[in-house]
């Protein structure tokens, strides 16, 4: 993040915070909350490594860090509350929340149930119920989008990811920030009244994979980008233009006569662009989900003579666990695989020896420090200068 403060160094921006910081880390974000916290803590006196400014925000109210306690109990039959346990009056209140995570459980008629997207979902709107209205302004960093992957309706279907927008509007909440939207067009269910925005973790997926790897080759004769599927091309097509590799991709060809797990099964992956005969090839999406999808792709680009592959996505969920991916490894189909830690991953993934984690907390915090004193996230927001500047750092430290 030096790149970003050095522009910011420039002029003045000193401002003072919208009111006093205070951050409610729900179920299954302890971890990153607790890192977001530190780096918030470490930043409340000015030093060349935070934003430029007075970041001497004080926890206030007697306590000794920006974290709020809370805690969403279970009544016997699964119906629950939420709980603030510390004063919030006045305070910019940021929610940080991992719909996503699966591994937090309550009892519901003597039964351990997992928590579902739903389940954590509402225990943020009794969280927002149990501020009360008390807090200066609400804000919600929700990185997985509750509902995303259902963002259009195709059929008389539901619009789950609209609703939810409109539901935290209407709550009061002030900003909704996301990690990597799986369509950003949802934000046209909440155009006024409620700020919005997808956050793409370009800069850091391609940083933990500098990081890992010291033997890359980031020039047109060594490297490739390929796009997984049109769905994807966007993110692809910022890779390759910001790193000057030439790009390729793959469309699914889909059986829709028929319906497997909620969706139609794909029956090939056809492929478009320049040949990738002995180069490293760079894949980047915005979730793994089963993985089925990038192994295939992966022995399609086997099958046409490519290096090494490297998967890049934000949310590494591996619903059918990762013995397919251990297996790819060993058989040298699949090199890395790089995603964040925005949303629960498997323990068994942490230890993979392909698996490349990117800690997204002091980029979290970042935000947060630019919200909680009214600055713009424009520069924080576009990573393009940050990865031309990696590529350069990359390819000085390893005379490439």
């Amino acid at each position: 993040m030096t790149d970003f403060v050095t522009t910011w160094n420039s002029g003045s921006y000193l401002t003072d915070p919208v009111g006093p910081l205070g951050i409610i880390s729900m179920r299954g974000t302890e971890d990153i909350g607790q890192k977001v916290n530190e780096w918030l803590m470490k930043w409340r006196e000015f030093t060349d490594e935070t934003v430029f400014g007075d970041m001497r925000t004080d926890p206030g109210l007697a306590r000794q860090d920006f974290l709020i306690k809370n805690v969403c109990p279970r009544f016997g039959n699964g119906e629950g509350k939420g709980m603030i346990k510390d004063s919030v009056r006045g305070m910019d209140i940021y929610i940080i929340c991992d719909v996503g995570a699966y591994n937090c459980t309550y009892n519901m008629f003597g039964q351990e149930v997992p928590m579902s997207p739903d389940d954590h979902f509402m225990d943020i709107k009794r969280i927002i119920a149990a501020i009360g209205g008390k807090a200066k302004r609400i804000n919600v960093i929700m990185p997985m989008l509750y509902g995303g992957r259902q963002h259009r309706r195709a059929s008389r279907e539901s619009l789950d990811c609209a609703m939810a927008l409109q539901d935290l509007q209407h709550m009061g909440v002030s900003n909704i920030i996301t990690f990597d939207a799986h369509d950003p067009r949802v934000v046209n269910a909440v155009p006024t009244g409620c700020g919005f925005e997808s956050v793409m973790p370009s800069y850091q997926i391609f940083k933990a994979l500098c990081n890992r790897d010291d033997d890359l080759h980031l020039d047109k004769d060594h490297m490739m980008i390929v796009s997984p599927d049109e769905g994807a091309i966007d993110r692809n097509i910022f890779y390759a233009s910001v790193l000057g590799l030439n790009m390729g991709m793959f469309y699914k060809r889909r059986d829709y006569t028929r319906i497997v797990n909620g969706r139609n099964p794909i029956v090939a992956h056809e492929y478009l662009g320049d040949s990738v005969e002995g180069k490293d090839i760079f894949v980047a999406d915005d979730i793994i989900s089963s993985g089925e999808s990038i192994i295939d792709l992966a022995h399609e680009l086997k099958k046409r003579k490519a290096a090494r592959i490297f998967a890049g996505a934000t949310f590494a969920l591996f619903t059918n666990g990762v013995e397919q991916f251990n297996k790819a490894y060993e058989e040298g189909i699949i090199d890395r695989v790089i995603s964040t830690n925005l949303t629960y991953r498997r323990p068994e993934l942490k230890e993979a020896p392909w698996f490349v984690e990117a800690d997204m907390s002091k980029y979290i915090a970042y935000i947060i420090a630019t919200l909680n004193h009214d600055r713009s996230l424009s520069q924080l927001l576009n990573p393009y200068d940050r990865l031309h500047n990696l590529l350069g750092r990359y390819k000085e430290a390893h005379n490439k």
